[in-house]
């Protein structure tokens, strides 16, 4: 390069050197000053030049870097620039140990925090809570400013409440979110996997000799049942060594075997109901022992019970009166509101999150009514139609299945409600057979499982009202069935309980018990099943033979998914109660059960 070529080549990379330099407000003036004093020797040419910064600039450039690009060289491209071969660098001469010197001091430039004075901490937390876990991951690597701030302890328990992982902890409960944060997901990881294969605990829950199950409940691991002898017993499936205690009536004169028959039981986080066939109703506080807190007497027959899940509210129907019972602010139980509908009513049910006062759905026949407690108003939402076969409701819709007319050649359907409007939103399905179970309540979002008659599951999409996926689940009809984001349970006349993988149409597993399946309830970790016969008489049972006697008087088998097998290296019976009348077992469940109920 002779002295003209040179001559243009500084003044053209002055120019842009001035235009890079403009918007650049950061430039440490120690850096720049002595590459400003600095003598810089031309590759090729063996002498000095003068210090102009425009000449080193100028090599970057005829080594085919842009002026745009050497701010945002990084660290490694600087330990890639000193790591030429020797024979590079002799053949550069002392102008490559300039290139390098230069890329350093530009390095030391451009190491500035992206989040410093001008961009406070907090307002960086509050841009950071809008990343899930995988982005907040990437974020912690770019520098250790931001590692700081990805790693806080805001975040991280933010996602764990969104995840629904903890969800009545505080902030303060622990100090490293982001480890919780890793256990729980690491927890579920292992409790999906051991509900895929079958690991984990099943029991048996303690029965009464000489009594039939007639109905059972649950909430929350919390299991209630009642017999034909009377007998309402309590099972507290969540801890280990649990008793089942009897819940006592007030009749004490009563000789044990001859009350009446227990027609339905309910349970929630402090209260068990139990309806019996003689019209009485017991209700029993948890919190305070095993004696009924209120007792109700109706005149007739008690036909369909409901209690909330999220307050103490009670409703029954019992020929055509619906009574609504709840405590008042002293503690004494009173009926809330009263009504009566024109036809008897088979389902009933309470809505949650109403409030101070209560609002129940109940259906009779052909009829369907919004009940509020708060001004004693019986609204109808759906009449003169088909008889209604089955019913949910969730906070803000009601689902029930109505039969099909085979006559017009319209089929079975589930209609769904507004609770706030009062008017239909969806009709779905149109199949042949009725639809037995509707599951509202507790679904995901946008989405309901329905059981019918003809042995399938259907899973509805509410958005589009298009049945999303239908299994083949069951022979017989199907009696009872839940979902969740994964995974159906469903159990059916014939007394099978089925798990499926919904996302791949598989099944993982099945169960069988003689009786039909009238209950599930599922959570993350355990699983209630209820096979409850039809008769509650024990036609030609001999009492003193055990074996026929479990052929008739139903079963409860509580799954726990949370033991880890490899912690059990033998199947040991272990007790839960003070009665040797229950066997529990632990093994892989995927293996066949060690005796059959049928």
């Amino acid at each position: 390069m002779d002295d003209c070529s040179l001559d243009e080549f500084r003044r053209r990379w002055q120019e842009e050197l001035a235009q890079a330099q403009a918007p650049r407000k950061r430039r440490r003036p120690e850096a720049a000053e002595r590459w400003a004093r600095r003598p810089e020797v031309v590759p090729g040419r063996g002498e000095q030049a003068s210090g102009d910064p425009a000449l080193a600039q100028g090599l970057l450039e005829g080594a085919g870097r842009p002026p745009a690009a050497r701010a945002t060289r990084t660290e490694g491209q600087d330990v890639a620039s000193r790591s030429r071969s020797p024979l590079a660098r002799e053949g550069a001469g002392g102008g490559e140990q300039l290139v390098d010197q230069l890329i350093r001091d530009l390095n030391e430039m451009n190491d500035v925090p992206f989040f410093d004075i001008q961009l406070p901490y907090e307002l960086a937390i509050n841009i950071f809570q809008y990343l899930d876990r995988k982005e907040l991951g990437r974020c912690a690597q770019v520098s250790k400013t931001w590692k700081v701030i990805a790693e806080d302890e805001v975040l991280w328990y933010r996602l764990c409440q969104q995840e629904g992982h903890l969800p009545d902890s505080s902030i303060s409960d622990y100090s490293c979110w982001k480890l919780i944060f890793q256990e729980c997901r690491a927890k579920e990881h292992m409790l999906r996997t051991n509900w895929k294969n079958r690991k984990g605990a099943v029991s048996e829950l303690e029965h009464i000799p000489d009594a039939v199950l007639c109905d059972v409940h649950s909430h929350d691991g919390v299991v209630i049942a009642g017999y034909t002898s009377g007998d309402v017993r309590v099972w507290d499936t969540r801890t280990w060594d649990y008793v089942a205690p009897f819940l006592e009536s007030e009749d004490e004169e009563d000789e044990p075997g001859m009350q009446p028959n227990v027609s339905f039981v309910r349970i929630n986080s402090s209260l068990a109901v139990a309806a019996y066939e003689d019209g009485f109703l017991n209700i029993w506080d948890l919190r305070t022992g095993k004696y009924p807190v209120h007792r109700f007497e109706h005149d007739a027959r008690i036909q369909a019970l409901a209690l909330s899940q999220d307050d103490a509210t009670v409703a029954t129907a019992s020929a055509f009166d619906v009574v609504m019972l709840s405590p008042s602010e002293e503690g004494y139980w009173q009926i809330a509101a009263e009504f009566e509908v024109p036809k008897l009513v088979q389902y009933l049910e309470i809505v949650p999150e109403t409030g101070r006062y209560p609002v129940a759905v109940a259906a009779a026949g052909d009829l369907m009514y919004l009940l509020k407690a708060e001004d004693s108003a019986r609204t109808l939402l759906y009449a003169h139609g088909p008889p209604v076969t089955c019913l949910d409701v969730s906070a803000s819709q009601v689902a029930f299945g109505v039969q099909g007319l085979g006559w017009v050649y319209e089929g079975s359907k589930i209609l769904v409600y507004s609770l706030e409007a009062g008017r239909r939103l969806l009709k779905l399905g149109n199949v042949l057979r009725d639809f037995t179970c509707v599951n509202l309540s507790d679904s995901p979002p946008n989405l309901m499982v329905s059981g019918n008659m003809d042995g399938r599951v259907r899973i509805h999409d509410l958005r589009s009202g298009n049945i999303a996926l239908s299994l083949s689940a069951h022979q017989l009809g199907v009696s009872a069935v839940q979902m969740d984001d994964w995974k159906i349970v469903s159990g059916g006349e014939e007394g099978l309980v089925s798990v499926w993988d919904y996302r791949t149409n598989q099944k993982l597993w099945e169960v069988y018990s003689g009786h039909p399946v009238q209950h599930i309830s599922f959570s993350s970790h355990s699983l209630i099943t209820a096979n409850v016969p039809y008769q509650t008489v024990m036609r030609n049972v001999d009492l003193d033979s055990f074996t026929t006697h479990r052929r008739h008087r139903g079963l409860i088998r509580a799954y726990e998914f949370a033991v880890d097998q490899l912690a059990f290296q033998s199947p040991l019976p272990v007790c839960r109660s003070s009665c040797d009348a229950m066997a529990t077992h632990y093994y892989d469940l995927a293996l066949a059960f060690p005796y059959n109920h049928v």
